[in-house]
């Protein structure tokens, strides 16, 4: 399909929405690792932008399938600004505290630190939801862009895969220069303005009108899905895959803090990663000519644990970066093929519940991992992390190598029975 102008108001929509999420994401970590928080703390908050979506993501998929696209991204836009702005507010907050070090009243200043952490934590699971309202009803109206075969479909994700790419090194970027320059109230502020441009290109969407759900018809549950062992397998595979993505944006601001990195040059470290994720997936529609999608994906895991056991030795920027360019282009090629997978391994009116399992298997994830990583790497530190992953990602490429297995047909001709 050629590239048309409501896929491209797709992406930008979910380019500045996804962006507002990820710069929070980098510069809500680095305020709190400023004041003084452990890095358990760290990694709890860390969790939170994804402990929301967790609940919402089976209600976010069934709203654009009553709704389509207009109204669940204008909720996702408005969430994602709340939060941006609740972090905004965490920082008058704790500025705003008088400066009394050295006197008996010092523990006073407890009190505002807590309250500051906990509209972080709102802040963070307001920008999750958001961001993953989003996503998820992106997707849903992309996937009706492509009217075609496998192909097509990897073709149309390929384009959209752009979007967290691009948004994942504006985001970043955009909270560490203004972070360095202005501190990181004006960074929070300048990322809740990023949204409201998804807001200028909503109107390039076509309106959809869903067709009306037939008087008696059962609601099946989502969870049959899982009967299905080839999105299982599915499943299995993304969750590793995205654990690896939420090691690599948790250990960065870390290792670039011990090593004294400034806040400029841990975001473009992260920015060069997702530059490397936007850069492979200009050519992932030519590879999906060549590759089937299980090749793709065993590839990337094994990739990604070579790259994951030499990360600990790179001790300045620039190493950093070149690691973080390499893992970009292994992590960046799975996406629109799992996908595409997900598309042909799930009857087409289920696809919305279907990618709602998705994102609820790569958020719980990213619930449980941050703090699992934040615990772990307090004890045994953050080299032990990158190995401790790079062996399950090489262990999980044996998973991968199954997903296209000939028996999925006669697996989804089951489900739909």
């Amino acid at each position: 399909m050629a590239f048309s102008r409501p896929l491209l108001a797709l992406i930008l929509g979910q380019v500045f929405l996804h962006s507002c999420m990820t710069g929070v994401r980098v510069a809500a970590p680095l305020q709190m690792l400023q004041q003084g928080h452990p890095q358990w703390a760290v990694g709890l908050l860390l969790g939170l932008f994804a402990a929301a979506p967790v609940a919402t993501s089976l209600r976010s998929g069934r709203m654009a399938d009553r709704h389509g696209y207009h109204r669940p991204m204008r909720w996702a836009v408005c969430l994602a600004v709340a939060g941006a702005l609740l972090a905004a507010a965490a920082v008058w907050l704790t500025s705003s505290a008088p400066a009394i070090e050295g006197t008996a009243l010092h523990g006073l200043r407890l009190a505002p630190r807590g309250a500051a952490l906990a509209i972080l934590s709102v802040a963070a699971m307001l920008c999750g939801v958001g961001a993953n309202m989003g996503l998820i009803t992106i997707q849903r109206s992309a996937g009706r862009l492509a009217s075609g075969g496998g192909t097509e479909i990897t073709r149309v994700f390929s384009w959209l895969g752009l979007a967290p790419a691009v948004s994942n090194m504006i985001g970043p970027v955009v909270a560490g220069m203004v972070i360095d320059a202005a501190g990181f109230g004006s960074a929070f502020l300048a990322l809740a303005a990023l949204p409201l441009i998804s807001l200028a290109w909503m109107r390039k969407v076509p309106v959809e009108v869903p067709p009306a759900r037939a008087a008696g018809t059962p609601v099946t549950s989502a969870w049959t899905l899982l009967r299905l062992p080839g999105l299982r397998r599915l499943l299995v595979v993304n969750w590793l895959l995205s654990s690896s993505w939420d090691l690599h944006a948790f250990l960065v601001p870390v290792l670039g803090h011990e090593r004294g990195l400034s806040a400029s040059a841990i975001g473009l470290i992260l920015g060069t990663f997702a530059a490397a994720v936007a850069s492979v997936r200009l050519v992932i529609p030519w590879i999906a000519h060549h590759l089937r999608e299980a090749q793709v994906l065993a590839g990337a895991m094994l990739t990604t644990a070579a790259v994951f056991a030499i990360y600990p030795l790179a001790t300045s920027a620039l190493a950093m970066a070149v690691c973080g360019a390499m893992l970009g282009i292994a992590l960046g090629c799975v996406q629109p093929m799992i996908m595409t997978a997900l598309h042909r391994l799930t009857p087409p009116s289920r696809h919305g519940e279907a990618l709602a399992l998705r994102s609820m298997t790569i958020n719980g994830a990213s619930t449980l991992m941050p703090l699992l990583f934040g615990l772990l790497g307090s004890v045994f530190g953050a080299a032990s992390l990158f190995w401790l992953m790079g062996t399950a990602m090489a262990t999980g490429s044996l998973a991968a190598r199954q997903v296209g297995r000939p028996s999925a047909e006669a697996d989804l001709a089951a489900i739909r029975t």
